[in-house]
């Protein structure tokens, strides 16, 4: 696969804040964009990955905004360095974005805006998990190479379209993903494995239908949902 470059020109750097927390991000807003993706990335990944990068910038292209954070503070990936236990907690990963979506409903430049989660890897599992606990502000979520399988018992709460991409290649998490749709109980659900496609999508083409296949799932579904519904 070759180099990715994302050329975002858009993007600005932010800090979001909550529970006394700061996390750092990277903020996009295309103009009259249609909505926001909020990214979770991950084991041991942030917002400068360039994979993320790459699916941001093309939907941008598509009148959506997005948000890169780091789901984790500075201090505490300096010690999941050694540790690598912080990267597998999905209850705090899941808070960390229930947070920052709060966060984008009272920024002005985002408060307007109805909210996809992308989760990529253990981050898929962590969206899921946000979005049963946000039913009234996420509107869609779309998994990359992901854990849904991590958000255990939380994948029958989840209300709003859910589409899990999975590379053909990718055996064992093709079988986790598809234990995870039977049972997901969102209005519309959909597994989409990508042929000759390994875990991170790293041969040619593959992440291009991967940024495709997202961009046309939030803008199609994402639309500000009714509170308490997810509808």
């Amino acid at each position: 696969m070759k180099p990715i470059a994302p050329t975002m020109s858009l993007r600005q750097p932010v800090e979001v804040t909550f529970d006394g927390q700061t996390l750092r991000g990277d903020l996009s807003v295309p103009p009259e964009a249609r909505g926001i993706v909020l990214f979770a990335h991950g084991s041991g990944s942030g917002r400068h990955s360039p994979r993320n990068r790459f699916v941001a910038e093309r939907l941008n292209e598509s009148e959506l905004a997005t948000l890169l954070i780091d789901l984790l503070t500075e201090e505490e990936e300096a010690a999941d360095q050694y540790t690598g236990h912080l990267r597998f907690d999905i209850g705090l990963l899941a808070d960390r974005l229930a947070g920052a979506t709060d966060w984008l409903a009272d920024d002005p430049r985002t408060a307007d805006l109805a909210v996809g989660y992308f989760g990529a890897s253990t981050g898929g599992g962590a969206a899921l998990v946000a979005a049963a606990e946000r039913p009234g502000r996420v509107a869609a979520v779309v998994s990359r190479g992901g854990r849904p399988d991590l958000a255990a018992d939380s994948l029958a709460d989840v209300r709003v379209p859910t589409l899990l991409i999975v590379g053909g290649d990718d055996h064992v998490v093709i079988r986790l993903n598809k234990l995870a749709l039977e049972r997901l109980r969102a209005p519309v659900k959909q597994l989409v494995i990508v042929p000759g496609a390994s875990h991170l999508f790293e041969e040619r083409g593959t992440l291009e239908q991967v940024a495709s296949l997202a961009a046309e799932w939030f803008t199609r579904h994402l639309h500000l949902p009714t509170e308490g519904t997810g509808a």
